[in-house]
């Protein structure tokens, strides 16, 4: 095996992307199909210099918004995007020594597991600080599993939103609801939290610019709470209001969702089994 491994993908991805497949002209004495580093460099925002260095091997710690403009620029596909994040963390040896802070648990403590059952019907879930699914009530299953948010076996708010192009079509507000999870997952960061800012390289790289440059972004508070439009295959249009309870001693969230109006309310009775009328306000 090289000693080198992410260089030479590199150096092989940009030989077999031609310049007409990123809008550049191809220009007289090429000498090869692909595109030439200083065109691959400007693309990527990156001097050549630090190019040459990376297909080199003389400089292996590209930034995750480094290696996401690459994976861009390269068109990779979400195969090689993976492939290309293993690469450059195998190049730096990171083994995830992170003594100081603890990894988020997937442990749920028996009283919240009692609680969501007691929220039944109502959309309820548990995430972590990257936005792992961990446990959900039948009620959100009925909600997420027709948009594709529960397929893959460890479910993830942040990545469902970012790399599933079905969310596009599940959130009318798709452009609001991204910019509100990247600036949560911003803050979080900045705690200097190694696991969430492993997550966000990697999201980086297999999410892409859409991503990355909401990172980016100048900090704004988060927006934790508010109403999410989903266009529900089965129940229609529904808005709903998250509530967000920040569980104690643990990194974990609870989210509920209720209705904002009456036909929401009507759709998503409908659609969990929910027969209203039974709660008695005092």
């Amino acid at each position: 095996m090289s000693e080198n491994e992410l260089g030479d993908f590199l150096r092989n991805r940009r030989a077999a992307v031609t310049p007409a497949e990123v809008g550049l002209p191809d220009g007289p004495r090429r000498r090869a199909p692909g595109l030439r580093r200083s065109e691959l460099a400007g693309l990527v925002g990156v001097s050549v210099e630090y190019l040459t260095r990376l297909e080199q091997g003389r400089d292996r710690r590209p930034s995750g918004q480094v290696l996401a403009a690459l994976a861009d620029a390269l068109r990779l596909t979400s195969e090689e995007r993976v492939h290309v994040r293993l690469l450059a963390r195998a190049a730096t040896g990171n083994a995830f020594s992170y003594a100081a802070v603890e990894p988020p648990t997937r442990t749920i403590r028996p009283t919240v597991r009692a609680l969501l059952d007691r929220l039944e019907p109502a959309p309820a879930l548990l995430v972590d600080r990257l936005g792992d699914v961990l446990a959900f009530t039948n009620g959100y299953e009925r909600l997420a599993r027709p948009l594709g948010i529960l397929d893959p076996d460890q479910p993830n708010l942040v990545r469902y939103v970012f790399t599933d192009p079905r969310a596009r079509a599940a959130y009318p507000d798709w452009e609001r609801i991204a910019d509100e999870h990247a600036a949560i997952l911003r803050t979080a960061a900045s705690f200097a939290d190694p696991y969430v800012q492993d997550f966000l390289d990697g999201l980086a790289i297999t999410a892409g610019t859409v991503f990355s440059r909401r990172l980016a972004a100048p900090a704004t508070p988060p927006r934790r709470v508010g109403v999410e439009r989903l266009a529900h295959p089965e129940a229609g249009e529904l808005r709903l209001e998250r509530e967000i309870l920040d569980l104690a001693d643990v990194d974990q969230t609870l989210v509920v969702y209720l209705p904002c109006d009456e036909p929401t309310s009507a759709a998503l009775d409908h659609l969990t089994g929910r027969h209203p009328g039974a709660l008695r306000a005092v």
